[in-house]
């Protein structure tokens, strides 16, 4: 399983409702079509970070090429973001404990 972390800082004054309808929509695109098997985001103040996990190496790289989500990106270096990392990683162990 591979597992990508975002974190970015936003541009606050920029960010806006079209942010927050487009990254709805690509989680919900990532997870029906490409495979997404788990995506978490959490915003506090002007710091967001993201988790995605992946089935494999694949299906992580075709969607980092789908086309919504590359427009995205564009938009995110040119508008949303002052700064942004992706960590790319494979997780070698993954377990849970519910009540």
């Amino acid at each position: 399983m591979v597992l990508v972390v975002f974190t970015a800082e936003l541009n606050l004054k920029l960010v806006d409702e079209q942010y927050s309808q487009q990254a709805e929509d690509l989680r919900k695109l990532a997870l029906e079509q490409y495979g997404c098997l788990e995506f978490q985001s959490i915003t506090e103040g002007d710091q967001e970070i993201s988790l995605s996990y992946w089935p494999n190496q694949q299906t992580m790289s075709a969607w980092k090429e789908q086309a919504d989500h590359l427009q995205a990106q564009q938009q995110g270096r040119q508008r949303w973001y002052r700064h942004y990392r992706v960590v790319v990683t494979e997780v070698l162990r993954d377990y849970s404990f519910s009540d």
